[in-house]
């Protein structure tokens, strides 16, 4: 249980209708899984080729900096998944 605005206790219930408010508008579940899409495709890929070449940075770096990327897309899909967002 939790306190609103209000002062009044919420539910249960209530407070996963607070929580998964987000996923109700399509904007916003278009817009996650998208940004998961990029995190998993476009993250590793093109951010390991601007951390190599434009800023320098050492190969290994920048493979463990493109794995961390892959792995928080992953993540966010998974997360997407087990709330029904992606059927």
């Amino acid at each position: 249980m939790s306190i609103n605005v209000k002062g009044d206790i919420n539910t249960a219930e209530e407070n996963e209708k607070l929580r998964t408010g987000m996923f109700d508008s399509k904007f916003w579940r278009t817009t996650l899984i998208v940004i998961a899409a990029l995190l998993i495709f476009a993250g590793p890929t093109y951010m390991i080729h601007v951390l190599i070449f434009n800023l320098g940075v050492s190969y290994w770096v920048s493979m463990a900096s493109g794995f961390v990327v892959f792995i928080l897309g992953f993540a966010l899909l998974v997360y997407l998944f087990r709330k029904n967002v992606i059927t």
